[in-house]
């Protein structure tokens, strides 16, 4: 080799083995400092550590799929729980806003699925007013659950209630409601059941009250109904609560009630735990589980606004990575909404339930583990990027002056998104300058770190949920029983089976 050449051969190992030097000391100074902060968080990786949580195996979990999965269920018989969150589809719908009953083809889940255009109120657009949260990891929830936390305990209100009280819409803010059930998954599946968009229809039982309805839900899989529009293809669920509840010779009438199809319900859910990621094995000492990109986000995640972070854990802390709270952060609103504001299209959040000023634009802080696969994210699905939601939280009135229409499903309505924003960006605003809300400050990210913190945010993913191998023990294929012969055998809008 000429000498000038292996001279500049000696000289590019020399610079590649000082390159990896400071990448390794870099990586070593982050590790230390993320580590540091891990232990000031008290962070374990697992919040799933010290629960009694059912195994998908269990007979009642396997009736909570027979359920979930069965169009029973609705009262047109056109929608079951499954319609709007499957395991494949992040435990959702993976749409902005959910179409539940009179859907054009009622198993076809996910992108493409469409109002019927003889459908109620149709306009072309969807028909939920709020996006549909993700079941996975329900069961680590532990003060309410719903977007506006319309379940929820009662436990921590001194003096109110006792140990394991439950609010729901079927009772007063703050009244517990009497037998809610033995969890917050089994009081909020009472719920989809009963409204006419999710589950129930705008035909069956109209007019008629949520226990009236769920009577007849009950009756309907009794078989004991008198009207033809309960008759099913066919009945078996007697045996199979009789396995579910290990009770051989058990009657319709002691077993099958809405409380036991709550609880079975319920287990199914709260089986589907899914914690075990790159974030978790981070933390458990594995300094190679996730990248540099990623520590630099975490510590950007970690960081205090004042230090040049990104002060995300003001709201999204602890290993189920939210505090549980409700706070306005002027989510852009799009859809029919709830009925509120001048022009109905509005949603007035937290405040619907409390009526305290103080909650109006609020929403409950959502979980962040596997939020890589549970978008589209907002209470109305506003964003379908990652990349785009984070910086809506670094941003906002940056992000809503430049929201891009173009990622929302033409048929769903953003004509009124402008003034709904800034109403609830005012009301930010507001409690920024009284010192009520210390959430979101405007921070100077650079592209660069914008890209870290989604990097980061992609370790919190168990990589169970994005593989039909893994998810399969939770959907229904030919060995489980299909009781009625309405079960939801989910497609795609190729026609393939989810």
């Amino acid at each position: 080799m000429p000498t000038i050449l292996l001279y500049l051969f000696v000289c590019c190992i020399a610079l590649s083995l000082n390159a990896c030097r400071f990448l390794e000391d870099t990586e070593i100074a982050q590790d230390t400092s993320l580590y540091a902060t891990i232990i000031a968080n008290e962070l374990s990786g697992d919040p799933s550590t010290g629960r009694e949580l059912p195994s998908i195996e269990s007979p009642k979990a396997q009736l909570g799929m027979q359920l979930f999965y069965s169009k029973a269920l609705g009262g047109d018989m056109d929608a079951a729980c499954v319609t709007c969150h499957h395991p494949m589809l992040g435990g959702g719908d993976a749409l902005s806003l959910p179409i539940g009953t009179e859907a054009e083809v009622p198993d076809l889940l996910g992108p493409g699925r469409s109002h019927a255009v003889n459908g109620t109120h149709y306009d072309g657009g969807p028909t939920v007013p709020r996006n549909a949260q993700s079941i996975f990891n329900i069961a680590l929830w532990d003060d309410a659950l719903f977007h506006d936390g319309r379940v929820e305990s009662l436990d921590k209100i001194p003096g109110v209630n006792g140990a394991g009280a439950i609010r729901t819409p079927d009772s007063a803010f703050n009244v517990a409601v009497p037998n809610a059930g033995p969890n917050l998954p089994a009081a909020q599946a009472g719920f989809p059941v009963t409204s006419a968009e999710e589950m129930r229809g705008h035909q069956y039982l109209a007019g008629e009250s949520n226990a009236e309805l769920r009577q007849a839900l009950v009756n309907r899989l009794r078989n004991v109904s008198n009207s033809p529009v309960d008759v099913l293809p066919k009945n078996d669920w007697l045996q199979a609560f009789r396995v579910a509840f290990d009770d051989p010779q058990g009657d319709a009438q002691s077993l099958i009630n809405f409380a036991n199809i709550s609880e079975a319900i319920a287990e199914y859910e709260r089986s589907m735990v899914y914690v075990d990621s790159p974030w978790r094995a981070y933390v458990k000492g594995d300094s190679h589980a996730i990248s540099l990109q990623a520590k630099e986000g975490a510590l950007l995640f970690f960081g205090k606004v004042e230090n040049g972070g990104a002060g995300c854990n003001t709201c999204h802390s602890g290993d189920l990575f939210s505090d549980q709270q409700y706070h306005n952060i002027a989510m852009i609103q799009i859809g029919r909404g709830k009925g509120d504001g001048s022009n109905g299209s509005d949603d007035f959040g937290r405040y619907r339930e409390s009526g305290d000023a103080k909650d109006l634009y609020a929403f409950r802080t959502p979980s962040l583990l596997n939020v890589e696969v549970t978008g589209p994210w907002g209470h109305a699905g506003a964003y379908t990027s990652l990349e785009a939601v984070v910086r809506h939280h670094v941003d906002p009135m940056q992000a809503i002056r430049e929201f891009d229409t173009t990622q929302i499903d033409p048929s769903i309505s953003v004509d009124d998104r402008i003034i709904n924003a800034q109403l609830a960006l005012a009301k930010l605003n507001a409690d920024i300058a009284t010192g009520r809300s210390p959430v979101l400050q405007t921070t100077n990210l650079s592209d660069e770190q914008i890209d870290q913190l989604v990097a980061f945010l992609q370790t919190l993913t168990d990589p169970c949920v994005k593989s039909r191998d893994c998810l399969s023990p939770w959907i229904p294929d030919d060995s489980l029983s299909d009781p009625d012969g309405l079960r939801l055998n989910a497609i795609d809008r190729s026609g393939n089976v989810l």
